[in-house]
C-alpha cells in the first residue's frame, strides 16, 4: 500500500463506516498498541490487535447503530498518519451501562495512527469526552458547569 493515508481511510470508511469488520485482520498488526489520552492520567498503552478491535467496534454499534465518522482533516508524515475526525450518532442501546438515550451526538476526536509494513502498530486517541457527557445528558453544560461554580464562590 505504501500510502499511509490510504491505509487509515480504509479503517475509516470501511472498518468503521462500512462495518467491514473483516478488514481489522488486514489493516491492524496483532501487538497493535492504543494510547487513550486523558488529561490527568498517565498515557498508558494497551494491546488491542485486530480481534480487540472488532469486539470494540462491534459494542459502539450495538450502543450506535447509526455510527459514522467523518474525516474533517488528515496530515501524514513518515510513519504516522493525524486526523481530525467527527462521529456521529444516535445512542439507541445500553452504552458503558448508560441505557439508551435516544438522544444523537456529535464527539469531535484526535487520532495519530503509526504504521509500519502496511500495518497500524500504535495509536492515539483523544477524544471530547465532556462535549460526549454534556449531549448524554450525563453532566450539565458547559456554561452552566461555571454559572453553578459561580454561585458556589459567591455564597462563600
Amino acid at each position: 500500500m505504501d500510502n499511509p493515508k490510504q491505509l487509515i481511510r480504509r479503517f475509516v470508511e470501511e472498518l468503521w463506516n462500512q462495518r467491514r469488520l473483516d478488514v481489522a485482520d488486514a489493516i491492524f498488526a496483532e501487538n497493535c498498541v492504543t494510547h487513550q489520552l486523558r488529561s490527568g492520567a498517565p498515557v498508558d498503552g494497551v494491546r488491542r490487535g485486530p480481534q480487540e478491535i472488532k469486539e470494540h467496534i462491534t459494542g459502539w454499534i450495538a450502543s450506535f447503530p447509526d455510527l459514522r465518522f467523518r474525516i474533517e482533516q488528515m496530515v501524514s508524515e513518515g510513519d504516522r498518519v493525524v486526523m481530525q475526525l467527527l462521529m456521529e450518532g444516535t445512542h439507541q442501546g445500553a452504552w458503558m451501562g448508560i441505557p439508551a438515550s435516544g438522544k444523537k451526538v456529535q464527539i469531535r476526536m484526535f487520532t495519530v495512527h503509526r504504521v509500519e509494513q502496511d500495518k497500524i502498530v500504535e495509536d492515539w486517541v483523544l477524544v471530547e469526552s465532556l462535549g460526549f457527557f454534556q449531549q448524554l445528558g450525563l453532566v450539565p453544560i458547559t456554561a452552566d458547569l461555571f454559572a453553578n461554580f459561580s454561585r458556589q464562590q459567591n455564597d462563600r
